[in-house]
């Protein structure tokens, strides 16, 4: 986790505590609405409810893998914690998936210098024969080497991606990693290859492996495929260096299950608007989480954040105008696919959707604001940045966000969004492993991060400003 250096954020508090109010009025709200603002500000910078949140799901439930019983539990008890949390409206919406389940993993180099290695099933891979596999392994520097690779060429052979991701405050690195990990085992399949090894997506020197999804494409052999550890890619490579040829090992005993249907759900929350309650702001997260860690940091903060938010404005005198809607999505690591099933049950409704924003990434403060809406609507949010920034946060000269994650379905189809761009340093250390607990969730980076999404929530929500204009 960001290790937050006190002065730093102690200067933050105070300088939004101390704005004159004056100076933070939107054209778009009135005296009163800004002093919610002020109000809302306060209370979430001082709130201890977003971690407490947090902790009570990695606790109470834990990993939430789709088809697990975490999952289910994790379904039941935010249906509980948002009743608890004061939301007028609870429901579900069912979720449906295939099965698969991701067994265990061994990996060693067996010649010329035997060595174990430690490895994890990408998710959705399918397993290897039931005692395993032996071939030699051929290494290429990142997908684009392995997409050029002759027919043919891989027979018999198990494909390593060995590119290493960059570590960027903007998480931008994961792109350009994250291609080997979605495309590479068919890739390496429609080559001949038997088997498939990559560099885990991440930038931790730990000894663990990160998993996630992959995606096999139609017609060509499923072959298994594994990420290693980034210590062990290091020693996987440096004895493929050798010159000598390299012989591998491994061994999964996932199970992946097409045919086989598990049932899941989006489980959404709503502060009814007190004018207009079908035009709807958005604030999301997924529910859903690898099977590895506890889901703390991804998507514990997203889930901690939106509900607290949706919280502290339920607890106001009045409703603002329009109504606050939470979604957290079911199935997003394995292929958006709870955003999926919303965008056919609410296909006629997408127009209502006034403007959302979405957390699934970072760890530390919010330091930008990444606007997509339209021209006019542009001096509406640079008054909203107005009263981000005593937070720290900036306003981006972009304006072509679609939203985070499972909201950029919705913003493909037309949907405003602002996306909040936190502090992603070490995000991806932890990011699809064991070592995604609470530990590595910092309360106090937390409470700036509230305050953010519950001053945009209710700003969207009671100023009435088309966004799509």
């Amino acid at each position: 986790m960001l290790n937050l250096k006190k002065t730093a954020l102690t200067g933050i508090l105070t300088l939004a505590f101390s704005v004159p109010a004056p100076l933070l009025q939107a054209q778009s709200l009135t005296d009163g609405d800004t002093a919610n603002i002020m109000a809302l500000k306060k209370t979430a910078l001082q709130s201890n409810l977003a971690y407490e949140i947090d902790e009570s799901l990695t606790t109470e439930v834990g990993p939430r893998l789709v088809g697990t019983p975490g999952d289910a539990q994790g379904i039941t008890w935010a249906v509980a914690k948002m009743k608890q949390l004061g939301f007028d409206k609870v429901w579900t919406e069912e979720v449906q998936h295939v099965t698969w389940t991701r067994g265990v993993a061994e990996a060693r180099i067996i010649a010329p210098y035997p060595q174990k290695m430690v490895a994890i099933a990408l998710g959705g891979s399918t397993g290897t024969p039931e005692d395993g596999l032996k071939a030699e392994v051929v290494e290429f520097k990142d997908f684009a080497a392995l997409e050029a690779a002759p027919e043919g060429s891989l027979e018999g052979k198990i494909a390593y991606v060995s590119f290493r991701m960059e570590r960027k405050i903007n998480g931008a690195g994961y792109g350009p990693a994250v291609k080997a990990r979605g495309a590479g085992p068919s890739m390496a399949a429609s080559k001949g290859a038997v088997a498939y090894v990559m560099r885990s997506v991440g930038t931790d020197n730990n000894r663990l492996g990160h998993t996630g999804g992959t995606n096999y494409k139609d017609g060509i052999t499923r072959i298994p495929a594994a990420a290693l550890s980034n210590p062990d890619a290091d020693l996987l490579s440096r004895t493929i260096s050798r010159g000598k040829p390299v012989e591998i090992f491994l061994k999964l005993t996932a199970e992946r299950k097409d045919d086989v249907p598990v049932i899941t759900a989006n489980v959404i929350g709503e502060i009814t608007g007190s004018e207009k309650p079908e035009e709807i702001v958005v604030m999301a997260a997924h529910l859903d989480s690898w099977d590895v860690g506890t889901g703390a940091v991804d998507d514990g903060i997203g889930v901690s954040v939106t509900l607290a938010a949706a919280h502290h404005i339920a607890n106001l005198p009045e409703r603002p105008k329009r109504t606050i809607r939470v979604i957290l999505f079911a199935a997003e690591e394995v292929g958006l696919v709870g955003v999926k099933h919303y965008m056919k049950d609410h296909e006629n409704e997408i127009a209502q959707h006034v403007i959302g924003a979405e957390w699934d990434f970072g760890v530390g403060l919010i330091y930008e604001m990444v606007p997509g809406v339209g021209p006019a609507a542009l001096n509406h949010i640079r008054e909203l940045a107005h009263l981000l920034a005593p937070l720290g946060v900036s306003l981006s000269p972009k304006n072509d966000a679609k939203g985070q994650s499972d909201l950029s379905l919705l913003g493909k189809a037309g949907m405003p969004a602002v996306n909040f761009s936190p502090d992603g340093m070490k995000y991806f250390d932890y990011h699809h492993t064991d070592n995604d607990t609470l530990d590595k969730v910092d309360p106090e980076a937390l409470k700036q991060n509230t305050a953010v999404f519950t001053i945009f929530s209710y700003f969207a929500a009671q100023s009435g400003i088309d966004f799509r204009k």
